[in-house]
């Protein structure tokens, strides 16, 4: 180890995107002696190629679409409207860069010698080797390592002409077509945005859900919309091969010919590359540590893991909160626990689809109570001509207590903070629709559905809320 420069710390931070910089933030209350370790671009994965530019995209999206539709009613302009790259990619990267440059004026740009800039591993339980030759010892660790893009290792040899959604923001481009493979969230979001700015989309996913919903009426719901927009095989087999400059998509019902491939197929954590088990620490299956979910501590150790680092799926609130618990338990010799939450899921493509609450999967159908409310009849979604869609509301019929719900349609990311306040409150569905609604909105179509599942219910309700219908559903790998 001689020549190697030596710090010693109170506490290391492993990467510094959202949770590692809210655990900073904690732990600066307590200690200045502290590191920030990250490798890679600065800048949180939400602001550089995540939540924020995809929002961008999709938002310039709509606004092309919108123009479509003013186009069909006589009021609009075609020019510049059927492909539009330089703008809209120069405006993506503008936007991305603004993001970026707002989180690092407000972060690392404020730190000196605290920040080390390299790609760490453990050695032991409380000392880091960084790859640019510093080796950190550390009173306690934070591990905030981030995820990334996984891509399939059957498609890997096909890197010349695919990209990811870190690289997608970084095209010359946009290609005439794409196969969006994969339709989570990510996929999905990716993939209508491309296609309302011009390039021709197909989408596929092995499994019959999009989108990660758990509901079947609710995910067939999806399908039958997304399809109206670009072709959508779900539950199929799919092989690819060169054909040309770009691939031939095979699956269960054809073929098709595409420039170029988006592999949406899922992430992983960045934090399996930290060498745990070389360190003493076990691991699961995924080549994750074990961890308390509660204090985010792996046991027997000062190491505390937080954000993607733990293997949930990725969540920026959630990021941000479970970052200062790991922070403030770093810094504190109390720990303190992540605060339970009612769990909520919004893809932010048009229209949204949402997950509130308990999981479909996870319900007794013995004793719970369900509503259905289509948006087609809903006012305001006739006005907006996005009256398309489906909201299920879910009630533990014993108690009238809300247990949560799911939606496809137009404005229901904002339903879902309302039904998820409702559900963390611990409101009957007759308390929830007693709230005050205005006219004309989206929300009313959450207050009839409330209203429906009330009288679903019988007249002899306690209001003693199930114990764990506030449980957020972070993955628990706890030994």
């Amino acid at each position: 180890m001689s020549g190697r420069r030596i710090r010693k710390v109170d506490v290391a931070v492993i990467g510094a995107g959202h949770a590692g910089l809210n655990a900073i933030k904690e732990i600066r209350k307590q200690t200045s002696d502290f590191v920030l370790i990250n490798g890679g671009a600065l800048g949180t994965t939400c602001a550089r190629n995540g939540c924020m530019p995809s929002k961008a995209m999709l938002e310039i999206a709509n606004l092309m679409e919108q123009g479509h539709r003013l186009d069909r009613l006589g009021l609009g302009s075609d020019r510049g409207r059927d492909r539009a790259d330089p703008i809209v990619l120069d405006e993506l990267r503008e936007l991305r860069d603004t993001f970026v440059d707002l989180i690092l004026a407000n972060s690392t740009d404020e730190l000196g010698d605290e920040l080390i800039e390299g790609y760490a591993r453990l050695v032991t339980p409380n000392r880091i080797l960084v790859d640019d030759g510093t080796r950190v010892e550390a009173g306690s660790i934070v591990v905030a390592a981030g995820g990334r893009s996984q891509v399939p290792e059957k498609w890997a040899s096909l890197d010349d002409g695919t990209v990811t959604s870190e690289s997608v923001f970084e095209l010359d481009r946009l290609p005439g077509s794409i196969a969006v493979m994969g339709l989570g969230p990510i996929g999905l979001e990716l993939g209508q945005a491309l296609h309302r700015l011009g390039v021709e989309v197909h989408g596929f996913d092995q499994s019959l859900r999009i989108a990660r919903i758990s509901d079947p009426e609710i995910n067939a719901e999806s399908i039958r919309i997304f399809q109206r927009e670009f072709p959508i095989h779900v539950g199929t087999g799919i092989e690819i091969r060169r054909d040309g400059r770009g691939f031939r998509v095979s699956h269960d019902q054809g073929s098709v010919v595409v420039e170029k491939l988006l592999i949406a197929t899922g992430r992983v954590p960045n934090s399996i590359d930290l060498g745990w088990e070389k360190a003493g620490i076990m691991t699961d299956e995924n080549g994750l540590p074990v961890f308390d979910p509660g204090t985010l501590q792996v046991p027997d150790t000062r190491i505390f893991v937080a954000g993607d680092a733990t293997g949930a799926p990725a969540n920026l609130q959630r990021a941000a909160i479970e970052g200062r618990v790991a922070g403030f338990n770093a810094a504190n010799a109390r720990p303190m626990t992540v605060p339970s939450s009612t769990p909520m899921s919004i893809v932010f493509s048009d229209p949204n689809i949402v997950e509130v609450g308990r999981r479909w999967d996870l319900l007794d159908p013995e004793t719970t109570a369900v509503a259905r409310i289509r948006f087609g009849p809903v006012g305001r979604a006739m006005i907006m001509r996005k009256n398309r869609g489906l909201l299920k509301l879910y009630a533990d019929r014993r108690t009238g207590i809300l247990l949560g719900g799911s939606m496809v349609g137009p404005g229901c990311e904002h339903l879902a903070h309302l039904l998820a306040g409702f559900v963390q409150q611990g409101l009957t569905a007759g308390e929830a629709a007693s709230m005050p609604f205005y006219h004309p909105v989206i929300e009313e179509a959450l207050q009839d559905g409330l209203w429906e599942l009330q009288r679903a219910l019988p007249s002899d309700q306690t209001v003693t809320a199930p114990s764990d219908v506030r449980t957020d559903d972070r993955r628990s790998n706890a030994a």
